[in-house]
């Protein structure tokens, strides 16, 4: 199937539960993500937001992104509009882009689509093509509308008999307010509801649990990865993270923090899943009971 995103050639991945598009010159970037019977598209849209970097305009176009972490504007924010490569696989596509010029890092990312459950799993992978070595983690971004609620579980019980070492840690950004209204600090979970208000707040920290999810207009967006034990993370040890501000809101999961020698990838997994009721996540109770309360 092919359409368009504001004149940019898209594609899409498709079965009888859910529909995903992505672009065929530009990327790697998702922009449509429907439940199957639902107008909505999850993903934001924001076409015309970009910022200045030393490599020119960078757009953020909305939807799903592959990044370089830890953050900075000469590493992360490299242009991606032209040159993307795409190679359909079984039962999904790859979409991979060159080395970048200043950087010497490429990206790809591999979808795979269940042929008979609301389930995709994407590979991200950043490859060092330059001649030195590099210190990175993948960073999975997605974008997502305005209006819902994002789940952040937190671990709820003790980490050791006798309940004394602690069992959470929460990072915090500069811009971000402990005031911030929607930012709300719970009993095992953290809510961030996404509402347009400037300045932005983030939060991240390191999620045990596996997933994050957002609530929106009925439908339950649900994102998995993995923790590999023993390994280090970047923001302080985050390999969860969720930024809102006035036009979007984001679910972030990140790979662990490795030192790639030259031809050396890092390969970061996700796997999305869409529910019509977030009664169809296994909760614990606790969490169900604050959802009940949030969320009706």
């Amino acid at each position: 199937m092919t359409e368009d995103f504001h004149g940019m050639a898209t594609r899409s991945l498709e079965n009888e539960y859910l529909r995903l598009d992505y672009l065929v010159e530009a990327g790697p970037r998702l922009v449509r993500l429907f439940l199957a019977g639902s107008p909505i598209n999850l993903l934001a849209d924001v076409f015309d937001l970009k910022i200045p970097t030393p490599y020119g305009e960078y757009f953020f176009l909305g939807g799903h992104r592959l990044w370089q972490a830890p953050e900075s504007l000469a590493q992360t924010y490299t242009l991606d509009l032209t040159g993307l490569q795409v190679q359909p696989i079984p039962e999904g596509v790859r979409l991979s882009l060159p080395a970048d010029p200043h950087t010497g890092i490429a990206k790809a990312l591999e979808l795979h689509l269940s042929p008979d459950h609301p389930v995709v799993t994407l590979e991200h992978e950043l490859r060092n093509e330059s001649l030195s070595p590099v210190e990175l983690a993948p960073w999975a971004i997605t974008q997502l509308r305005l209006g819902g609620i994002v789940l952040l579980p937190l671990p709820a019980g003790p980490v050791d008999a006798s309940g004394l070492l602690p069992n959470r840690q929460l990072t915090f950004w500069p811009y971000t307010s402990f005031h911030d209204p929607r930012l709300c600090l719970e009993d095992g979970a953290v809510l961030l509801r996404g509402e347009s208000r400037l300045p932005p707040v983030k939060v991240g920290y390191r999620n045990l649990d596996g997933w994050l999810a957002y609530w929106l207009e009925g439908i339950l967006f649900v994102k998995r990865f993995e923790l590999e034990a023993g390994a280090s993370y970047p923001d302080f040890g985050c390999n969860a993270e969720a930024y809102c501000n006035d036009k979007f809101i984001e679910l972030e999961s990140l790979g662990p923090l490795r030192r790639l020698e030259p031809g050396v990838s890092s390969r970061h997994t996700e796997t999305w899943e869409l529910y019509s009721n977030w009664h169809q996540l296994a909760l614990p109770e606790s969490l169900r009971s604050l959802l009940e309360c949030k969320l009706t």
